[in-house]
């Protein structure tokens, strides 16, 4: 059936089956897009889709798997052919972290005495699987008349917002979660700087402090509320800007 929805957006959103992926899941569809949900587990992805309804579509994929990647964008390809829009959203905020409070983890997992293993567990999804979904479906953005990409990241990951003594979250940075979204900012970068000269528009976007099963439920921000710059910067159309790391509209993050 490739092609066969020429008047939809096709859309990819990884991570989707939950929290801020299935809110954006669900707000893409309802402006119209058609949206792949991708999911690390088949039956998660498949209920998330039936409770979004038509126009998602579950996909397999784990990001830190290289075949389920390859065999995700083979899929892409022979079902539609083209990607207009790729939303990295799937993240880990650990590895072991249990029933340990955010506040508990974190004495345990400063640069002094965080396990390695647990450090690259993280950035395995947080960073290496962002990179290698993005090297996957580029080939399939570049058949897009106004392709984009939005990489899901998090302000705990600024290095200026950090290096300042008054930043509130400061005393959260470690070498797990916050170390990895400075990298993913880092990758994004990368990603703006080879695209720059070409029609793929690149957007950093932070959720904010969400409430979802990332943090322990303990964020403070809503689904709604933290999915709503994600969503607003996927919705941009070609018209509008590239390069931008934003928290809220006419709000910028500090790289």
């Amino acid at each position: 059936m490739k092609n066969e929805i020429t008047n939809k957006r096709l859309a990819l959103v990884t991570g989707a089956n939950q929290g801020v992926g299935l809110q954006v899941v669900k707000e893409l569809v309802a402006a119209g897009h058609t949206v792949l949900l991708g999911s690390r587990d088949l039956a998660k992805g498949e209920a998330a889709a039936r409770e979004v309804g038509e126009g998602a579509m579950a996909l397999q994929m784990d990001v830190t798997d290289q075949a389920s990647i390859a065999a995700a964008a083979a899929f892409v390809q022979q079902t539609f052919g083209y990607l207009d829009l790729l939303v990295n959203n799937a993240a880990i905020s650990n590895v072991n972290k249990g029933n340990l409070s955010l506040q508990e983890y974190g004495k345990l997992t400063r640069a002094s005495n965080i396990p390695l293993k647990e450090v690259r567990g993280i950035w395995e999804t947080n960073v290496f699987g962002v990179l290698a979904v993005y090297q996957a479906m580029l080939p399939l953005l570049r058949k897009s008349a106004e392709p984009r990409i939005v990489n899901v990241s998090s302000g705990v990951g600024s290095l200026t917002a950090n290096a300042d003594p008054a930043y509130p979250y400061r005393a959260m940075y470690s070498p797990g979660y916050a170390a990895s979204k400075t990298a993913l900012n880092a990758i994004t970068l990368a990603m703006m700087i080879e695209l720059e000269n070409t029609h793929i528009k690149v957007n950093l976007v932070s959720p904010g402090f969400t409430s979802t099963a990332l943090n322990g439920f303990e964020g403070t921000e809503s689904i709604e509320d933290g999915s709503r710059e994600v969503v607003r910067v996927a919705l941009f159309g070609p018209e509008e800007p590239s390069g931008t790391f934003t928290r809220w509209e006419n709000v910028n993050i500090p790289w």
